[in-house]
């Protein structure tokens, strides 16, 4: 980094103290014995050529909180040493600094119009002075610095609008970023709980009954209860392998082409049935013609079904149950009856089934309802879109 660059950097760190340096530089610069190039030599120093120096390098201290006034005063101050013929050395260039800080810290048009007043206000002092035109070459140079330094301002603030508006763009979209992560991160939450609950629940279940049936059997018939428990040994595997899998799948959530939930499908479905059959009247039919379904679609109509047979086993255990599938050329229809006694607010239990299976079905477009039947029972019924014609 280069001498100027750290002087900068020193600068916008400490602002203040920067333009007390500049105000005591110029206000010493300006006291000095140096005449003009080709010009008449100054006047001996007086106190009054050091008190208007003071008044007008002392303003500059000021110039960042009072851009204006500080400029009229610096201009009042600079205009009134060339009428007393007391302006010495850079002096004049104390109303040019002010010009520029009025351009960085206010809009165009007042800094053009401040300028203009400014430049002609000394201007007008610089021809009776000197007793030339306007055309002078020693004017024209007076108002040029003029022009030049309320350019600068202004293009120093145009790019100090434009950085900032570029930093806010940054700050928003990062603030966006943080919230889709964290919106991500509550989606994947989400999803790994009702996994969890769908395959946890489901086998626990489908063992206790084939736990109960086992101890029923266990005395009378043997090789049935050996069954019973054949079934229990073949749950367990099946739950274990599937936490297995979801685990698997979140350690490998950042590798490309992971898969991303474990899939399920309705060609399990007899399986299914089959593993609460054993202790709970099950009993299933199925209407149309059976396609391949998208992945989402056949996830949520097999973890839907799951989930009602459980929630049967849970609160109508011994009850008869109906599920219906039915495919049309919109999707597919699911329809879960049981002949249980349903709780009387009409939800059974009060765990997170009915809410992960409502999800499930607005998750993929489609609808649920879920209450008790007249005469008793329950019924859960889910349609979910799948047309043929984006059928996979």
């Amino acid at each position: 980094m280069g001498r100027f660059a750290r002087w900068r950097l020193m600068a916008r760190a400490h602002p203040a103290v920067s333009d007390v340096l500049l105000a005591g530089a110029l206000f010493v610069l300006s006291l000095l014995p140096v005449d003009p190039p080709g010009g008449p030599p100054r006047a001996p120093l007086t106190i009054g050529a050091v008190l208007i120096a003071l008044v007008g390098c002392a303003a500059l201290t000021l110039r960042r909180r009072h851009p204006l006034p500080v400029l009229a005063v610096v201009t009042t101050a600079v205009v009134l040493a060339l009428l007393t013929d007391q302006a010495r050395g850079p002096f004049v260039i104390s109303v040019a600094i002010a010009a520029y800080t009025v351009a960085t810290l206010t809009d165009r048009r007042t800094a053009g119009i401040a300028g203009a007043v400014s430049a002609l206000l000394v201007g007008l002092a610089a021809v009776a002075t000197l007793g030339v035109a306007w055309l002078d070459p020693a004017v024209v140079v007076l108002l040029l610095w003029f022009g030049v330094a309320v350019a600068v301002g202004d293009a120093v603030r145009s790019r100090r609008a434009y950085v900032a508006v570029l930093e806010e763009r940054a700050r928003r979209a990062e603030q966006t970023r943080d919230e889709e992560a964290r919106r991500r991160v509550a989606e994947e939450r989400l999803r790994i709980a009702r996994e969890l609950h769908d395959v946890v629940a489901h086998h626990i279940a489908l063992i206790s009954v084939q736990a109960g049936v086992a101890g029923h059997l266990l005395r009378g018939q043997p090789e049935a209860a050996e069954e019973a428990l054949a079934h229990v040994r073949s749950a367990s595997s099946t739950v274990l392998d599937e936490l297995a899998t979801l685990l698997g799948v979140l350690r490998r959530a950042d590798e490309p082409g992971a898969e991303t939930e474990p899939a399920p499908s309705l060609n399990r479905l007899d399986a299914l049935v089959e593993g609460f059959a054993a202790g709970q009247p099950v009993h299933w039919t199925l209407a149309g013609q059976p396609r391949p379904l998208p992945s989402a679609v056949d996830v949520a109509a097999y973890r839907i079904i799951q989930e009602s047979l459980t929630n049967a086993h849970k609160h109508a255990p011994g009850a008869r149950v109906a599920v219906r599938l039915r495919y049309d050329a919109e999707g597919i229809t699911i329809e879960v009856r049981d002949d249980g006694t349903a709780p009387v607010d009409g939800t059974p239990g009060a765990g997170l089934g009915l809410v992960g299976m409502r999800e499930r079905a607005e998750t993929v477009g489609g609808s649920f309802t879920a209450g008790p039947r007249q005469g008793g029972g329950f019924t859960v019924r889910a349609v979910l879109p799948a047309p043929e014609e984006v059928a996979e």
